[in-house]
């Protein structure tokens, strides 16, 4: 008759909690055989005296297991393998993941929708939990890991994770991501796309048709993101030669142009130094320059072409279809929470990545023409085609 192994003794290992550790050699037990799918575990005092810890760490270690599909709880019986551990369709959570958006975020919109689903496949591939946290609040400490989806600079800062911002010596309680974003914060990784070369892609992209007032629109608050395009606008601007005023560069307070804002853009394409085409620096920036140029008798890309930046299904669905810079969203998803398991599982380093925007042509862009050095006159005028 073989012998099955048995429990041992657990010891304590600096920094990690000893919930985690009897969790970890109950579960390994489970995998060694130890306990088939069925089959009854030693109650909770017994596990404790097995184990040498207390009666709360073991209570704790098992709801874990419970919660990650390992185990099951009988009311009044007992706790047992769960009897479909062992098969091999059924995924276990082998760790729980808590996901942080700004206020401001709309899980409704394609961005934030396209990120989260990267998330949930990523999850689904290494058997992670998910958990939606609001700014930030893990009280009880059952998160193995954060992601921080596109966060203000300040959330990090004033962020439950830290309590203030850190210093080079500090170290975050739990390993954090930010994703679609960057960040200055040594102790946290980050996985975005390259926002600074896709403004630049998309100025080239302009200019390569001939044209050379190119004006920018897009946001001026503290998301990492609205920055570093207006960074790569300007780079562009500066090693093409392209004449770049502050009239040119028109940054809204949020996601989406206000009335007043609208006005600023409207004022802009009828003024004498009127650009020829627009890098809309999110999509509905590029929307909110498809109802200005239509309240003007703006054709576009006759008279205005116009480049945003993402790729919902909707863009091409617009008159004309939008040309736009792609960003790999759902693989920026994806990759944000298997490094983040790298960190939870080996004690990695925080990673940075940067991915790349793909330059999707439609019809919303058009090589520059003489009708477009002459309808300045008309944009004076407001006078409609």
């Amino acid at each position: 008759m073989t012998t099955r192994p048995q429990l041992q003794p657990v010891r304590g290992e600096p920094g990690r909690p000893l919930y985690e550790l009897v969790r970890d050699a109950v579960r390994d037990a489970v995998d060694r055989g130890s306990f088939g799918p069925g089959e009854r575990l030693p109650s909770t005092k017994a596990l404790a005296t097995t184990l040498e810890v207390s009666l709360v760490t073991v209570h704790r270690a098992l709801q874990e297991l419970v919660a990650a599909g390992v185990l099951r709880r009988g009311q009044g019986r007992g706790t047992f393998v769960h009897e479909s551990y062992a098969e091999p369709s059924h995924r276990t959570s082998t760790m729980r993941v808590g996901i942080v958006f700004h206020t401001e975020a709309s899980l409704a919109d394609s961005y934030h929708g396209q990120i989260m689903e990267g998330v949930r496949r990523g999850a689904e591939d290494i058997g992670a939990d998910i958990v939606l946290l609001r700014y930030g609040e893990d009280w009880r400490n059952e998160c193995q890991g954060y992601l921080y989806v596109n966060p203000f600079k300040t959330q990090l800062d004033h962020s439950p994770r830290f309590g203030r911002r850190p210093t080079p010596t500090d170290t975050p309680r739990q390993p954090t991501m930010v994703v679609g974003a960057r960040t200055d914060v040594s102790l946290v990784g980050c996985v975005d796309t390259d926002n600074i070369s896709l403004a630049e892609a998309a100025v080239q992209h302009l200019y390569d048709l001939g044209h050379r007032r190119i004006s920018f629109l897009g946001g001026q608050s503290d998301l990492t993101n609205n920055i570093d395009r207006l960074t790569g606008y300007r780079n562009a601007c500066r090693r093409l030669g392209l004449p770049r005023e502050d009239a040119t560069e028109l940054c809204a307070q949020g996601w989406q142009l206000g009335e007043q804002d609208m006005v600023q853009l409207t004022d802009l394409l009828r003024s004498d130094n009127a650009p020829t085409a627009i890098f809309a620096a999110g999509y509905y920036f590029a929307l909110n320059v498809y109802t200005a140029a239509n309240r003007l008798g703006l054709r576009i890309p006759t008279d205005l072409s116009l480049i945003g930046v993402d790729d919902p299904p909707s863009a091409v669905h617009l008159s004309p279809a939008l040309t736009t810079m792609r960003q790999p969203l759902v693989e920026v998803g994806k990759t944000a929470i298997r490094e983040l398991q790298s960190q939870v599982k080996t004690g990695a380093a925080p990673a940075r990545r940067t991915l790349d925007a793909e330059l999707i042509i439609r019809e919303s862009t058009a090589r520059a023409t003489d009708a477009q050095s002459r309808v300045t006159t008309r944009r004076a005028a407001g006078v409609k085609s």
